[in-house]
């Protein structure tokens, strides 16, 4: 609408109301008490108007499941597992939407959302679906070149692989810290804003990666990647990887199929 179409209906409803809603200033608005009073309960209004408008979008027939989820947790776990789902739905569409930005499950946003955190996620349906190892991993080309790779102290000899986002539990230092390694520099490496890159970065042997083990299971049942360290060195992480659903009563079939598929895939 335009600017002058929208004040003929603000003065249309403030005769219908009998009552201004607005101070015109000069080169501004603002609400009058009336104004002030209804403003709380129409906001609530327009948005439970929303929340029924996505909720009714969600049976148009076209039955595609829109899924949230970090780029590298998706390339990495998710896409190489969706043949599965599709085997099991054939007549669900999948989206992927490759982001890590917060969005509105069941609201436009996205129809479920896979994400990283501590949990305690408010508004929304929660189901965790795994906690994961802080494992070095390395390209096998690494245990046997100039510099063996065996023990921990030997990676002083080769680069460390950095994955910048992650909370300082989870870092290298802390790593290092708690295999009793103090002669590595764990300032010096390449910087990844992803994991994904610095997972690539190992498999082309560039260096060491601190990574969860779920992120690198295929790579490392493939043997194209290997814990060059004893088991024993492999660190909990304090996040863990949630699931998260619209939070009502009335949940789509697409969104109930894809619940239970990846809740029987991940346990």
């Amino acid at each position: 609408m335009t600017p002058a179409a929208v004040s003929h209906q603000i003065k249309t409803l403030e005769s219908w109301l009998g009552t201004p809603l607005f101070v015109r200033l000069t080169r501004a608005l603002e609400l009058t008490e009336a104004g002030k009073a209804g403003l709380p309960i129409l906001s609530e209004g327009f948005e439970k108007l929303g929340q029924a408008t996505e909720q009714m979008k969600r049976y148009d027939g076209t039955d595609v499941l829109t899924i949230s989820v970090s780029p590298s947790f998706g390339a990495m776990w998710l896409v190489p597992k969706l043949d599965q789902f599709r085997a099991r739905h054939p007549d669900i569409e999948i989206r992927i939407d490759g982001t890590d930005r917060k969005v509105n499950v069941g609201r436009g946003g996205a129809d479920v959302a896979i994400r990283y955190g501590p949990g305690g996620y408010s508004g929304v349906g929660v189901d965790t679906l795994f906690s994961q190892l802080n494992t070095p991993v390395c390209s096998p080309s690494l245990i046997s070149g100039k510099a063996p790779l065996r023990t921990p102290e030997d990676l002083r000899h080769h680069t460390l692989l950095h994955v910048q986002w992650k909370d300082a539990d989870a870092s290298w230092r802390m790593w290092l810290l708690a295999a009793g390694v103090t002669r590595v520099d764990d300032t010096k490496g390449p910087q990844f804003t992803q994991e994904g890159m610095a997972v690539q970065a190992a498999l082309d042997g560039q260096g060491v990666a601190l990574i969860g083990d779920k992120l690198v299971a295929h790579h490392l049942a493939s043997g194209d990647l290997i814990c060059p360290f004893s088991s024993d060195l492999r660190k909990p992480l304090n996040f863990a990887y949630h699931l998260l659903t619209p939070a009502t009563e009335v949940t789509a079939p697409k969104i109930a199929a894809f619940r239970e598929w990846i809740l029987d895939f991940a346990d």
